[in-house]
C-alpha cells in the first residue's frame, strides 16, 4: 500500500470529519468505556485553524483518505473548533514547543504507517520553522504510537468537559 500526502484544504473538511468520527468511535474501543468515547467528542475533532494555517496533512491510500493530522504554531494543545478554552496565540519557537494536533487514522488503515508518516511530516515542518521541541496530548489508543516515535510522558490528566472523564497524557519530544 502506497501512502501519499498533501496539505489539507477546505474542500477536505467533510471527509476529514468523517475520518475523525470513525476513528473516535472505533479506535478507542478497548481503551475507553462507551460513555468516555461519547465524552471524547467534546474534546476531540476538527480544528479548522490548522487547515487555514496550512499545517494540517491528509494521507491517502488506494484512493481513500487514510488519515489526517498536523502540527501547530499556536498555543492550543488539543481540541476541535467546538472545544472550550482554545488559545490561538502564536508560540515562540525559541522557547515553546510546537503542537502535534488532531491525529486521526481511519480504522481501515490503522497500524499501516499512516500515523508515523504524519508524525514525520509534523516534525520536519516544525523543525523547519525553528522549533526544537514538540508536545501533544495523547489518547490512550495513541500512546503506543507516540511512545514508539520517541515522545515521553509529561503528565497524565482527565478531561471531563464532555461528561465522563477521559484519560489523556501530555507528551513531549525534542527535535
Amino acid at each position: 500500500m502506497a501512502l501519499a500526502h498533501r496539505i489539507a484544504t477546505t474542500a477536505d473538511l467533510p471527509a476529514l470529519e468523517a475520518v475523525m468520527e470513525a476513528a473516535i468511535g472505533e479506535l478507542q474501543k478497548g481503551y475507553l468505556a462507551p460513555e468516555q468515547i461519547a465524552s471524547s467528542r467534546m474534546i476531540m475533532g476538527l480544528d479548522r485553524q490548522l487547515v487555514a494555517d496550512g499545517t494540517y496533512f491528509v494521507v491517502e491510500a488506494d484512493g481513500r483518505l487514510a488519515g489526517c493530522g498536523g502540527w501547530s504554531r499556536r498555543a492550543t494543545l488539543y481540541g476541535g473548533d467546538h472545544t472550550p478554552g482554545r488559545d490561538a496565540a502564536l508560540l515562540d519557537p525559541a522557547t515553546e514547543p510546537a503542537r502535534v494536533r488532531a491525529m486521526y487514522t481511519h480504522p481501515d488503515f490503522a497500524r499501516r504507517g499512516v500515523g508515523r508518516l504524519i508524525l514525520s511530516l509534523c516534525e520536519d515542518a516544525a523543525r523547519a520553522e525553528g522549533f526544537g521541541r514538540l508536545e501533544l496530548m495523547a489518547t490512550l489508543s495513541g500512546l503506543p504510537l507516540y511512545t514508539a516515535f520517541g515522545f515521553e510522558p509529561i503528565e497524565a490528566i482527565e478531561d471531563a468537559r464532555g461528561g465522563a472523564p477521559v484519560p489523556l497524557v501530555r507528551m513531549g519530544k525534542s527535535i
